[in-house]
């Protein structure tokens, strides 16, 4: 029998890291790995040896520092996971091997808000023909990440807001999507997953320590501490839409006044450019005009950059992050509304906050979310599905 602290144990525990190491960045070469695990450079040099054989790993040339070196990466036939993102207006799918390479990626335009139950039809339709797409069976799926546009309840797997998505009410969109699929299913809110997006293939590359700012329909934030997505006990954590700044404000769908959603949200900003732009104007024409010069949709975006500012430096002086990465539509307008966010960020956080954050625009613009559910559906594989074996409660052995 295998006991723990025996030269098996050890043995299985180092190809769990070294997997874990890859799996989570793509690909490395040995000498990263050997960072990034702690290992000795010979016991990398035979782990890797061992799940080249086995299959498990693939090996290419390549270089580093101006020096030959050996890229490892997880193999393309280990299996492949699949991203659903279910946005208020869309549904986007990617399915993706793990050397962190999309294989297919489509959208298409869903009303999420009107049926869940349609929404997923309409996935487990979309998911079926991207795999066949892809030439993958659909047994190689060895897990799916879900997004969906409101905060999930960790330990029920339901939304916490019914005033979000009401059409939502009582469903657990991870139970239900993993009924159809047969797989496991990741669940988290789409800010998360555009940080989590962000994090390994964008904006975030290399930062442990990040707020991603989602600004649609609603605004919400992924907070990255540590190298890791903070979602807090009830999976209610970012949410910063629901900052108060002005106490006779608007009313907000949450039931509070003067939330930042109320002065940054596109359902409470377009209606101030009714009246000179017509009823049908979008957040995407608004940005696009106020790069052409429009003053007043200038203004408008002038005017949502200051107030997400001032809710950044509240998140700045609680947390400190070092980057803050704005998503969305809005972040197509550059400098017209980072600008802003800097100004209110410099004047209302703590100067030693202000002076350590970096504010940029994502890198993934509309695929942040499905990117990131792509990430989340790899962090949850278990290295002991890769490897070949399950875990000391399994009914398999490692061979």
């Amino acid at each position: 029998m295998e006991t723990p602290g025996s030269q098996t144990s050890l043995h299985r525990a180092n190809l769990e890291r070294v997997v874990r190491a890859v799996r989570t960045a793509g690909s490395l070469t040995q000498a990263e790995i050997a960072r990034s695990t702690g290992l000795s450079a010979a016991t990398v040099s035979n782990i890797v040896r061992e799940l080249k054989e086995s299959g498990t790993v693939e090996v290419t040339p390549t270089s580093a520092g101006g020096r030959r070196a050996r890229s490892v990466s997880l193999s393309g036939d280990a299996g492949v996971v699949v991203g659903v993102d279910f946005g208020h207006t869309h549904l986007r799918v990617a399915v993706g091997d793990l050397a962190h390479r999309v294989l297919a990626e489509e959208s298409e335009p869903l009303d999420v808000d009107a049926s869940a139950a349609d929404g997923f039809d309409r996935a487990e339709h979309l998911v079926t023909r991207l795999i066949e797409a892809t030439g993958t069976g659909r047994d190689k799926v060895i897990g799916v990440g879900l997004g969906v546009p409101g905060p999930v309840d960790g330990e029920a797997g339901t939304l916490g807001s019914p005033s979000i998505l009401p059409g939502w009410t009582g469903v657990n969109p991870g139970k239900e999507l993993s009924g159809r699929l047969g797989v496991p299913v990741h669940v988290d809110n789409d800010a998360n997953l555009g940080a989590l997006g962000e994090l390994v293939w964008g904006g975030g590359r290399g930062v442990r320590d990040l707020a991603y700012i989602k600004v649609a329909s609603g605004v919400g934030a992924g907070l990255v501490m540590g190298g890791r997505i903070y979602r807090g006990p009830g999976g209610t954590a970012g949410e910063i839409g629901h900052i108060t700044l002005d106490e006779s404000g608007p009313v907000c769908r949450c039931g509070n006044r003067g939330c930042l959603e109320t002065f940054a949200a596109a359902r409470y900003v377009l209606p101030l450019l009714y009246s000179s732009h017509g009823p049908g104007i979008t957040m995407e024409r608004v940005v696009a005009l106020a790069r052409d010069g429009d003053p007043g949709c200038r203004r408008v975006v002038a005017d949502v950059g200051r107030h997400i500012g001032s809710a950044v430096a509240s998140l700045c002086n609680l947390l400190n992050p070092s980057r803050v990465v704005l998503g969305g539509t809005l972040a197509d307008a550059g400098e017209l509304v980072l600008g802003p966010i800097r100004e209110s960020v410099a004047r209302y956080a703590i100067p030693s906050a202000a002076a350590h954050l970096v504010v940029v625009p994502g890198a993934l613009g509309g695929r942040a979310g499905v990117l990131g559910a792509l990430a989340l559906a790899l962090s949850e594989t278990g290295d002991s599905t890769l490897l070949g074996y399950e875990p000391p409660s399994g009914a398999k052995a490692f061979t």
